[in-house]
């Protein structure tokens, strides 16, 4: 009786834990366990017939009993499976708790009473899942404002540009005026791009290369040779423009290099300014890389007067300069860079487009778990 008890035990016990979510799994196994302990049993009694042993009038519970009782419980048990699931014996039957010593079940998050499932407290999840934006929102928003400022600067800039390269091209249809003798550095800016013209000799003992420069993709050099005044004795200095990195030295451009008085007609400019790029002068060794206009003017006892030499455009004369050796002056027009315009498209492009990802953003709907959290709470 003791051993059928826990044959008994077992079979419950397998019951009790199956898995409500796969049934046809477990009724499977069972019914395996109960056709193994079927055929077991049917072996041992063949075995025993076989042997002829005596069989006394009380015989003890023997294997195949037990066997046969294992099975006939996995058969309960498997039934049970494919049927609603009910109590265990063990809940509706109190005096059967004595046959277990453990608890039946075991303990589940459910069965705290202050457990809270994702239905009890939608509310909660929803706005937990509300904080989904972060400082990569604040970034993106910030992203547009600052773009279309941008924008807006450019246009004031692109009005600012276009108004001064108008300024400059009225001064470069005006007649040239005759250089004057002494002249104030400062107001040199009142005269950007006007026409001069000034004669004298050109001192090429104090001649001074700016380099190297490219133009047309040839190295070279710019040549800068002050200028001196018959009359006053005054010096400006003269940019006579480019020549080839082989002419160099003087004494290879006899050509370049004109003696007497000659006349000089040109653009009163203000050079360019060093760039952070741009290594330091060196006057001891004559070699310069920007116009330092200051410095130079120190160096060779003129004005500090930036004279840029002109000469009408054309391809002819460009080629046969390069060739001699001669420098080749700037064309007498305004060649500042204009490139607002494209600025302005870009930087309201991209306000624009940063706009349109901030409204799909804002407006992207809610993940899956958000949306059932909100249906669920429709339900309920």
């Amino acid at each position: 009786m003791k051993e059928n008890a826990k044959l008994i035990r077992f079979a419950f016990r397998l019951r009790s834990r199956r898995s409500r979510s796969r049934p046809f799994f477990w009724s499977c196994l069972m019914d395996g366990c109960a056709w193994t302990l079927n055929l077991i049993a049917h072996i041992e009694h063949q075995v025993s017939t076989a042997i002829q042993q005596p069989q006394p009038k009380k015989p003890p519970i023997t294997m195949s009993a037990g066997y046969s009782t294992v099975s006939q419980a996995l058969r309960v048990a498997s039934r049970a499976a494919w049927r609603r699931p009910q109590r265990s014996l063990f809940q509706r039957c109190p005096e059967c708790r004595h046959i277990s010593r453990t608890a039946i079940q075991r303990k589940q998050a459910a069965d705290d009473p202050n457990f809270l499932s994702i239905l009890d407290n939608p509310p909660n999840i929803v706005r937990t899942g509300g904080k989904k934006h972060g400082p990569g929102l604040i970034v993106l928003a910030l992203i547009p404002i600052i773009a279309f400022g941008l924008g807006t600067w450019q246009v004031q800039r692109l009005g600012w540009k276009s108004e001064l390269m108008a300024r400059f091209e009225d001064r470069l249809v005006r007649d040239p005026l005759p250089l004057p003798p002494h002249i104030d550095p400062s107001a040199i800016k009142d005269f950007d791009y006007r026409r001069v013209f000034a004669t004298g000799h050109f001192r090429h003992d104090q001649e001074m290369l700016i380099g190297p420069r490219l133009m047309e993709g040839k190295d070279g050099y710019l040549v800068i040779t002050p200028l001196e005044r018959e009359g006053d004795g005054t010096t400006v200095l003269v940019n006579r423009g480019w020549i080839a990195k082989k002419f160099k030295d003087p004494k290879t451009r006899a050509d370049g290099l004109p003696l007497g008085e000659i006349t000089v007609e040109g653009l009163l400019r203000e050079p360019w300014k060093k760039n952070m790029f741009t290594p330091d002068n060196n006057p001891e060794k004559m070699e310069f890389y920007f116009p330092d206009v200051v410095q130079m003017a120190e160096l060779t006892g003129s004005q500090a007067v930036w004279v840029e030499e002109t000469m009408a455009p054309n391809l002819m004369t460009s080629w046969d300069r390069e060739a001699r050796g001669i420098p080749i002056g700037r064309a007498p027009e305004v060649n500042l860079r204009n490139n607002h315009a494209q600025y302005i498209f870009t930087w309201y492009a991209l306000a624009a487009a940063t706009s349109i990802m901030l409204w799909m953003v804002i407006k992207k709907p809610p993940t899956d778990v958000a949306r059932k959290v909100r249906q669920n709470k429709d339900w309920s």
